[in-house]
């Protein structure tokens, strides 16, 4: 598998691996919902809030995970948030998704990134580093459905530290559903 910063050219065959990936794991409505998500962060994401990073074998596009920032009403901390990722079915269980998750991370590190956060299964995400926390030490966007799969990690290898006011998300996220 090879890792890659996305630049460009293979949105269809972004949301197709995202609306599979999700029908085969939650179902056909959780996969178009997910679908239009991406298109809606493909389309509607300013190019300088957004990461995308693929996995690919042979040109084809195995798993993709999204990053984009977040702002904070009384912090500058640089942070991102993951959501979502997906790895073609058939490649899952292989370290595919963890494997870009760290290129992934590397790279925002690299480009001054301090704190990353998702909102998902800790038992996956904690294998890539990823802690529970609570919406007092980093806000969360919009109310959290589950509080215990708020999770994050310093870029810095340092303890978070919290940070204070409100927080704001992208606009393609930002919608109670995903939440």
């Amino acid at each position: 598998m090879q890792n890659q910063i996305y630049k460009g050219g293979r949105d269809q065959e972004i949301i197709e691996l995202f609306i599979q990936t999700f029908s085969d794991s939650e179902g056909k409505k959780e996969g178009l919902l997910i679908g239009d998500l991406i298109r809606n962060l493909l389309d509607r994401t300013p190019p300088q809030d957004l990461r995308v990073f693929l996995s690919a074998e042979q040109e084809q596009v195995t798993g993709g995970v999204f990053f984009s920032r977040m702002r904070f009403e009384n912090s500058a901390t640089e942070t991102w948030l993951l959501s979502p990722a997906a790895v073609q079915t058939r490649f899952q269980g292989m370290g595919v998704g963890q494997n870009l998750i760290r290129f992934a991370q590397d790279c925002l590190r690299e480009a001054g990134v301090e704190v990353v956060v998702t909102y998902g299964d800790i038992n996956f995400y904690s294998k890539v580093g990823y802690r529970p926390i609570s919406v007092d030490i980093v806000p969360s966007p919009q109310p959290l459905s589950y509080p215990e799969g708020w999770i994050a990690q310093s870029l810095r290898g340092e303890k978070l530290l919290p940070i204070s006011g409100r927080s704001f998300c992208v606009e393609a996220i930002n919608d109670p559903v995903y939440w």
